[in-house]
């Protein structure tokens, strides 16, 4: 499934989505550029040119084991004469190309690769191209950052799963009720709590009531990485007997010594 995005360069819309593993940009926004009324015209006609076609196909030759290398050679002869035209859909349905696709319906239009569709802008406009590319440059971090704070949330919470089955076993007497479990529960993420940022949740609340969320969700990535690796940690001490207080001291110094070596960070304090 083609998760689809925009991008806004030069107060111009522009559409992107990625398929099957491949950034598209869509060249009809692109083209409004050049002529806002008929922008696909201005795609047919770079792409009759044979300086297109040759980058096209060694493109598709590059990147694509099912581009048909036999029907293109023709295509590139003629390429550049008065009498030759293409088009987007020809151009696929001739040399199963992959680099150009087009879209019907709703946020429809011609989309090329990204590095063909970047192509394609400084045919357009060169100052336009500088623009693109940097508005997506924006795009694809912004993206990466998104991917790597859901990454580090999934870690927490498979951690999670792993600490409170150890609590479930070793802490909750027989027949508990279960505000007595949540209880036990809270009080463990506490010792975690404490142990890293030297307070309680509910302190945290108090200490900062106008930020929404909880204490980790403050945390950065480093902060984020050891209360994962506490998490486990804590596991293990807990399926070892291990008193809670024994546990919160061991637990400190662990996240001062992994928060020295991820961020160099010699302001923490052991718990004394």
């Amino acid at each position: 499934m083609a998760k689809k995005n925009e991008i806004i360069v030069k107060d111009v819309v522009i559409k992107t989505m990625t398929k099957d593993g491949i950034d598209y940009i869509c060249i009809t926004d692109i083209a409004r550029q050049k002529n806002a009324v008929e922008p696909k015209d201005v795609v047919k006609n770079w792409m009759r040119q044979k300086n297109t076609l040759e980058y096209l196909g060694l493109w598709e030759k590059l990147n694509n084991p099912n581009f048909k290398g036999v029907e293109f050679d023709p295509l590139l002869n003629e390429a550049g004469s008065n009498s030759f035209t293409m088009s987007p859909t020809r151009w696929v349905e001739l040399t199963a190309a992959i680099g150009i696709l087009t879209k019907n319906g709703a946020g429809g239009g011609t989309y090329a690769q990204r590095d063909i569709a970047f192509k394609f802008a400084n045919w357009v406009s060169v100052e336009f191209e500088l623009y693109l590319v940097m508005e997506f440059q924006r795009l694809k971090a912004k993206e990466q950052e998104s991917i790597g704070w859901s990454a580090k949330r999934e870690l927490s919470k498979i951690n999670y799963r792993i600490h409170t089955d150890a609590i479930k076993s070793h802490l909750i007497p027989e027949e508990v009720t279960p505000s007595q479990a949540s209880m036990i529960y809270a009080e463990e993420a506490d010792v975690l709590n404490v142990a890293m940022f030297g307070m309680t949740a509910k302190q945290w609340r108090e200490d900062n009531p106008d930020l929404k969320g909880n204490i980790r969700d403050y945390a950065t990535i480093n902060e984020l990485i050891c209360l994962s690796n506490m998490e486990n940690i804590n596991a293990v001490l807990i399926n070892d007997g291990v008193p809670q207080g024994e546990r919160l001291m061991k637990l400190n110094q662990i996240a001062i010594q992994q928060m020295q070596v991820l961020e160099g960070n010699g302001n923490r304090n052991l718990l004394k």
